[in-house]
């Protein structure tokens, strides 16, 4: 990022765009300021412009699509982390992350201003659009010009993407508007509309972005293998909603995220983190605070000592109740196959029951009670682990599932605001997921694309291959009208994508929110627990499907008996305030 200088000049040269006026006098260039004359002229005016693109999605709130953690005291709120928490693979404990806990248990009303990720970051594409209608004024050639069109586009059609996944119809802008802009007072533009200029956008972007921007491969900037994994992650979010909503031309938006997912896969500079290590590899690098070379990550967020940084583990470890009981239970045992069918599983009687003979990514995502020393977990050697609500000491959990993914000793015990904890924004992983599964629902999958993905990041943990020919039918799937191949591609996203931001958008999207509809549970609670977690003071509730009594971590609670609406909560309410000023927006169906 520039310093606070140039992002006056960006802004004063925005600000010139809105105000000029046709007098011929004051046409004329300045010559002590600032101008369009003056300002798009270099390759170094373009870039310059377009990191103010990078400082406005700082802000995840507003632009909730470069997902990283925000700083200082939001760093509670707002970040990849904590999106899981409006899931069933998370709860929340602690009141402010009431609206993850809202959006879980389907208790979210019709607001009256913008909410969370919402309908709102606005300035952000009047932004956008300010560039690409001026860039044509520099003197550089056509293919720098398309460079930074390309990084601007591939911005309003991310954001326009997420837009569209939470509101459906959406007012597509792709202009500088003024406050009499008969298109701030216009109905809203019709959700296939707005995607095909979204593929445009995305198009345009994959086509011109350079594979690399000159800063040695470092996070930097986004180029045109991020573009090739942001399409794929857009098209198959729409690809599969329109399978499974009753929209149509599904196909070619799965096509389109299967050949992007594909040529970053083949083509591009990436790999998959791996040291040989599969007992460690797949936290390890989620746990490291220098993501520069790692052959896996395309995109990540970085903080500087003393410069831009974060509270976010400190609040992490607080503010996160734990895995859930059905987060746990999606592990595959270490033959390949679910604990349904699976002669290895050893049940849940004790929670070290639950690691054994288990996918070594479940040990390297919750807290076994044997690895509070490798991790320092809790920053002291006084007290035992797991340790539940109302236990004396140390660090609590809600469910006794204590997420271990991206534990920081060192950062969860700063000072506030003096942490650099990263975040991982795009990562090859995603890809290779992204391409299975939109291979899979074409109903084109070969074991060779299995080997390609799945089984490759199976082989990173030691896992064994998914068969195309072979594939286990888990009875907990069977209703959920897809096929055996297609569940356990969506059980490795699950597993793989853990805490990632992914899994509440892709219930919506495969129309599953009947799962939200599911209590979440924790860990089994009988006498032996009651005695090994003396002190304890959980709700419990009984598993309709085993009919035995576990941590009930929202008993009591407002979000104890969570709903799911089929007809209205796939989509997100749109603000009263918007509606007010723009009575022809109209309101999503239900709200």
């Amino acid at each position: 990022m520039k310093t606070n200088r140039i992002k006056n000049i960006m802004w004063f040269a925005a600000t010139l765009l809105l105000f000029g006026c046709n007098d011929d006098f004051l046409e004329r260039v300045p010559l002590d300021s600032v101008s369009d004359a003056t300002f798009w002229a270099t390759e170094s005016d373009l870039q310059v412009y377009n990191n103010n693109f990078y400082d406005l999605a700082r802000n995840d709130d507003n632009v909730p699509i470069m997902m990283g953690h925000f700083d200082g005291f939001n760093s509670h709120r707002f970040g990849i982390w904590y999106l899981d928490e409006a899931s069933d693979n998370i709860t929340a404990q602690h009141s402010r992350h009431n609206r993850y806990r809202s959006l879980r248990a389907g208790i979210h009303v019709t607001p009256d201003g913008p909410e969370w990720y919402g309908y709102k970051g606005w300035n952000f594409v009047r932004s956008l659009n300010i560039g690409l209608k001026n860039y044509d004024l520099a003197n550089v050639s056509e293919e720098i010009k398309n460079k930074y069109r390309a990084e601007a586009r591939l911005f309003r059609g991310w954001f326009y993407a997420d837009k569209v996944s939470k509101f459906g119809d959406i007012t597509w802008i792709d202009e500088e508007l003024s406050t009499e802009s008969e298109e701030l007072f216009s109905a809203r533009t019709p959700r296939n509309e707005v995607m095909a200029n979204v593929l445009a956008d995305l198009n345009f972007a994959t086509q011109n972005l350079p594979e690399a921007w000159g800063d040695g491969g470092n996070h930097g900037r986004l180029n045109r293998w991020a573009a090739l994994l942001i399409k794929s992650r857009v098209c198959l979010f729409e690809g599969t909603w329109q399978k499974y909503h009753g929209g149509s031309n599904s196909e070619m938006w799965l096509t389109e995220a299967a050949n992007a997912a594909k040529e970053l896969i083949e083509n591009g500079p990436y790999s998959l983190y791996s040291t040989g290590d599969p007992e460690h590899d797949y936290n390890a690098y989620h746990r490291q605070l220098d993501l520069d070379g790692n052959p896996e990550v395309i995109l990540w967020r970085k903080y500087d000592p003393g410069q831009y940084t974060n509270h976010v583990m400190s609040y992490w470890r607080g503010y996160n109740g734990g895995a859930t009981k059905s987060m746990v239970e999606d592990y595959l045992c270490t033959d390949g196959l679910p604990i349904t069918l699976s002669g290895e599983y050893a049940g849940d009687a004790q929670i070290e029951d639950v690691f054994e003979n288990r996918d070594p990514r479940l040990r390297q995502t919750i807290l076994h009670p044997d690895d509070r020393a490798f991790y320092n977990f809790g920053n002291s050697g006084d007290f035992a682990y797991p340790r539940v609500t109302g236990m004396v000491g140390g660090e609590k959990s809600a469910t006794g599932y204590q997420i271990i993914k991206v534990y920081d000793v060192a950062a969860a015990y700063r000072s506030y605001n003096t942490s650099w904890t990263p975040a991982i924004t795009l990562r090859l992983g995603e890809a290779l997921l992204n391409y299975a599964e939109a291979v899979a629902e074409l109903g084109t999958m070969t074991q060779q694309d299995l080997d390609m993905t799945i089984n490759a990041l199976r082989d990173r943990v030691a896992m064994p291959h998914l068969d195309i020919n072979n594939v286990p039918v888990d009875p907990r799937y069977t209703g959920d009208g897809i096929s055996p191949l297609i569940a356990e591609i969506r059980r490795e996203r699950r597993v793989e994508l853990f805490m990632e931001g992914f899994r509440y958008d892709d219930l919506r999207r495969w129309k599953q929110g009947a799962k939200l509809q599911k209590k979440d549970l924790g860990l089994l609670w009988d006498a032996a627990a009651e005695a090994r977690y003396a002190g304890a003071t959980v709700k419990t509730a009984v598993d309709s499907d085993s009919g035995k009594t576990y941590i009930d971590p929202y008993g009591g609670s407002d979000w104890a008996n969570p709903q799911f609406d089929e007809n209205k909560h796939y989509l997100w309410p749109i603000p009263l305030s918007e509606i007010s000023q723009n009575p022809d927006l109209g309101q999503n169906p239900g709200w």
